[in-house]
């Protein structure tokens, strides 16, 4: 297939590149030209703004384009504007920050989004709903939409999920949440990748929730697997939810995969509804899989440039200074590694 993706050197955009010609496909990127990587030596690149004149664009044909980094409606429907002549079908990478509720459990694709009011200013998932209702309008018969959960995975600029790892990998106390048996969803982002491109390639139609890994799985399970993924002694010590909002943790941010009990309005954010997209053929590979090949190339980083997500030693120490701790939890200690 000729593939259009508009961005492609960041992280989705770079595996979505590297798996498309991994199959063959004849890939061409459009971006600003800001971010030059040696494996994609062989694919043509658009150097341009999207926001600005895309007339070079006429008279080009592709298969599908593949927006990975549509934000804006306005640039979005500059896009379509450029690109309805040329395209087969116009696939849009949104999120499930779309949606509106999520006080509601198991959330669907049909399961209404969140819009930005008129003469408002939007947040990222009004904004990408918003993107949302331009494609569906302008090309209702020719769009593909993805909705990620949380994606993880080498080359994540976000370190929300990498920091469990490397921080096991660095050994000792381990301040983690005390509420450890809730539910958690994220996807590989090498497992996105392939699905977007499955679909892409079935000329499929609508709309997907695409997270993971697996239908059950909880904060502990994760934890455990980067504890044993380290292969260094470190011990998880139980922070209680009260402790942590005292001392001002952000949740999801400074301790990632942690909403405490008092943000109701997040009570569903990992527990979506995936069963379209499984039935469509999305696979997750094993966390222990995810958890490696994270903590791999995280490894491969200059230690000394500042991670954008998680504790930082004198806030994690100062945490683990508090007497309100949790002792031992109900199962048994891993080898070279202790519980409480």
């Amino acid at each position: 297939m000729r593939l259009l993706i508009i961005g492609g050197t960041v992280f989705l955009g770079r595996h979505l590149v590297a798996q498309a010609l991994t199959a063959g496909h004849q890939v061409t990127t459009l971006n600003r030209g800001t971010i030059y990587l040696e494996e994609q030596a062989s694919v043509e690149r658009l150097l341009a703004d999207r926001n600005g004149d895309l007339s070079f664009l006429q008279g080009r044909e592709f298969d599908a384009v593949i927006d990975v980094c549509g934000y804006h409606p306005e640039s979005v429907e500059h896009s379509i504007r450029a690109l309805a002549a040329a395209v087969k079908n116009y696939v849009f990478i949104s999120t499930i920050s779309a949606y509106g509720d999520f006080t509601e459990i198991a959330l669907s694709e049909e399961s209404p989004l969140k819009y930005t009011p008129f003469g408002e200013q939007g947040d990222y998932g009004s904004l990408k709903a918003d993107c949302e209702k331009v494609l569906t309008q302008m090309m209702p018969e020719r769009f593909l939409i993805i909705r990620p959960g949380l994606i993880v995975g080498p080359y994540d600029p976000t370190d929300r999920f990498t920091y469990w790892p490397a921080r096991f990998a660095c050994g000792g106390k381990v301040a983690v949440p005390e509420k450890l048996d809730r539910q958690v969803q994220f996807i590989d982002v090498r497992d996105l990748a392939a699905f977007i491109l499955a679909r892409t390639e079935a000329e499929a139609h609508g709309i997907y929730i695409a997270t993971g890994p697996i239908d059950r799985l909880t904060l502990l399970d994760v934890l455990d697997a980067c504890q044993r993924a380290a292969k260094v002694d470190s011990e998880m010590v139980r922070v209680e939810e009260a402790v942590l909002l005292k001392a001002d943790v952000t949740p999801w941010s400074e301790l990632p995969l942690w909403i405490p009990d008092t943000m109701k309005h997040f009570a569903g954010v990992m527990r979506l509804d995936r069963r379209k997209a499984v039935a469509e053929g999305l696979v997750c590979r094993p966390i222990e899989k995810t958890i490696a090949d994270t903590l791999a190339w995280d490894r491969t980083r200059d230690p000394a440039l500042p991670r954008q997500a998680g504790l930082s030693p004198e806030k994690e120490a100062e945490l683990l200074r508090q007497p309100k701790l949790k002792q031992k939890l109900g199962r048994a200690p891993l080898p070279g590694a202790g519980l409480t």
